[in-house]
């Protein structure tokens, strides 16, 4: 169990709460609010309960990395380079405390730019029910720092500015970060907040006790950054849909011919090893049985219908045909719970996004008829966004990387300060 905002006593109190507002910036200009709108009922209750100061922190991007990223391009391509314009553009709190505001309801203060060190008094300063936000976190070396006494030394100058540690960032909570994790330390009351326990509550049954059947869908391109997550689900699972690029190292694990598609040579032996655990646990593994290929990775690339398993060596494969989508259909009408994590071909592209389309068809069919349905993983999330029907989900995760590790079994710092 976790213990969440619900629990405590906020009257009088100053909050100190980390929310994940890893939004897309252009020009200084919020490009996609979900995450800011994800956090907004936790905010609301906080406030509502009589709060001293509610204090708002959160990374946006990663400052120093990116811009060394963007300097190389600039050099690269001969052009003039600002590193202070560009950050202020990309990493800048305060175009989001701005966008915030408006979207509150409620005056949010900016602490101001240069960092989150000393700010206490500008805190215990503001009017009662202030909303505060403070600069990116990641402009701190010590926020992302291995050494723990490094973390510590932020995380202590963050817990002085709150009785209570609110923690609401899920996007965030596989990170050992001085104000997702180390700041627990140095606060008296460490709680979640509602969108952090709402994860919760829908991805660690999937690990510990799902209701069943349980069918797993796992796509992507890489089977090397999906071996945990699938070894994980394999304990409980009735049957693992394996999709996208990661299928055709299993096809070629098994034999068949892959023509020119993505295939991890390093990860043959990884590939018959689940197949073979699968045999012992009795589950299911669902592979294309015939598919859309191409001569070239491109959105312009004519698509071709192959009804096999094995490509000509001229082809690669880009997205599964109808009569993998009639298995899928068969396969996931069984299901009381279906966990989506990475789509089944190159969504991306229109001629080779109808598989993905189609699966994201077949899990909101499913929430219809009673099932649990769980969409986790950026890409997963991206595609039910494009094809309209996220809201026809159970729960469609904030958290890719947080999501995926918490599916893999693993204790995430963020969560573990939350426990009762």
């Amino acid at each position: 169990m976790i213990k969440t905002v619900k629990s405590v006593d906020l009257k009088g109190k100053r909050v100190i709460m980390r929310v994940d507002f890893n939004v897309p910036m252009k020009d200084g200009v919020v490009q996609d609010d979900t995450r800011i709108t994800a956090a907004i009922p936790t905010i609301k209750y906080i406030l509502g309960e009589g709060v001293k100061t509610l204090t708002l922190m959160s990374h946006l991007g990663d400052p120093s990395k990116d811009a060394k990223k963007a300097k190389e391009k600039a050099e690269k391509d001969g052009k003039a380079f600002d590193e202070a314009d560009y950050i202020k553009g990309k990493h800048r709190m305060a175009p989001v405390a701005a966008y915030l505001e408006k979207k509150l309801g409620e005056k949010v203060v900016f602490a101001g730019e240069d960092g989150c060190y000393g700010k206490k008094s500008f805190i215990d300063g503001q009017a009662d029910g202030t909303v505060i936000m403070l600069e990116n976190t990641r402009f701190h070396k010590e926020e992302t720092s291995k050494e723990a006494d490094e973390r510590d030394k932020l995380a202590k100058e963050l817990a002085s500015y709150g009785d209570i540690f609110v923690n609401d960032a899920f996007g965030t909570a596989h990170r050992d970060h001085a104000s997702t994790a180390s700041i627990a330390k140095f606060v008296p009351v460490s709680v979640a907040g509602f969108l952090m326990e709402k994860e919760v509550n829908y991805l660690e049954p999937i690990v510990t006790s799902p209701q069943k059947p349980l069918v797993a869908i796992i796509g992507g391109a890489k089977v090397s950054s999906k071996i945990a997550v699938l070894e994980s689900l394999l304990r409980n699972a009735s049957a693992l849909v394996i999709g996208g690029g990661m299928a055709y190292t299993f096809l070629n694990a098994q034999g068949h011919k892959v023509g020119k598609s993505l295939v991890e040579d390093d990860q043959i032996d990884t590939a018959k090893k689940i197949l073979e655990a699968a045999k012992k646990t009795g589950a299911e593994i669902v592979l294309p049985v015939d598919q859309v290929g191409a001569e070239t990775f491109d959105a312009a690339a004519k698509p071709v219908a192959v009804d096999s398993r094995d490509l000509p060596d001229n082809l690669m494969g880009l997205d599964v045909g109808p009569k993998t989508v009639a298995l899928y259909r068969d396969v996931l009408a069984k299901a009381k719970t279906i966990v989506w994590n990475g789509p089944v071909g190159v969504f991306e592209f229109e001629a080779f996004a109808k598989g993905t389309e189609e699966v994201a068809k077949l899990v909101a069919e499913a929430t219809g008829k009673g099932a649990i349905t769980v969409v986790g993983g950026g890409d997963s999330v991206a595609a039910v966004n494009k094809f309209g029907l996220a809201s026809k989900m159970s729960h469609v995760s904030t958290g890719g990387g947080a999501s995926l590790e918490l599916l893999e079994g693993k204790k995430l710092p963020g969560i573990e300060v939350c426990r009762g």
